[in-house]
């Protein structure tokens, strides 16, 4: 990045048009493998949710006259996706006849009512959530898919080796 220094104080002399192009193309949130169930469906849907938190990211430091707006529009998406993307996966873990099944669907449930309430308050005003939300919603995506999610990705090969599942069943 170009700086200059005048009477001791550095001024940062890069393009606009670079520094709008780094904010469109922000993340705070960055697919690994490493987070991957092993269940294909569900890990192209686990990077869709990522796609949509780095969305939610890029609006919160959108310029101040586009947050509204922009914010707006990628929180219904998100919630939107997540509702679907929690439906499959339920879905899933019924078919595959997962023990934790009711702990896993209590965690999609807060996430969603946490999804709603960030979006409720935004809209009555209190502008410094979606910054909050994002973190939290990067959080909760790390230490879930991470965690749980990869936790039923393991009981489904064992299901899988014993013979118990066929991979058929994974299909959502």
């Amino acid at each position: 990045m170009p700086f200059f220094l005048f009477f001791g104080i550095m001024f940062d002399m890069t393009n606009n048009d670079q520094q709008e192009k780094k904010q469109e193309t922000a993340e705070i949130v960055v697919w690994d493998e490493k987070y991957a169930t092993g269940i294909e469906v569900i890990d192209v849907q686990h990077k869709k949710l990522v796609e949509l938190t780095n969305q939610l990211y890029v609006a919160c430091i959108a310029k101040p006259d586009m947050l509204q707006t922009v914010f707006k529009e990628a929180m219904h998406k998100m919630v939107e996706y997540v509702h679907f993307h929690f439906d499959d996966e339920i879905k899933l873990l019924k078919t595959i006849n997962y023990p934790q099944l009711n702990e896993h669907k209590k965690m999609h449930d807060i996430l969603i009512k946490d999804i709603l309430e960030a979006a409720k308050e935004y809209n009555e005003g209190k502008h410094f959530v979606p910054n909050h939300f994002v973190r939290t919603l990067k959080d909760w995506i790390f230490s879930h898919i991470a965690i749980h999610d990869k936790t039923y990705g393991f009981y489904v090969k064992e299901q899988i080796h014993n013979g118990s599942l066929s991979a058929q069943a994974l299909k959502v």
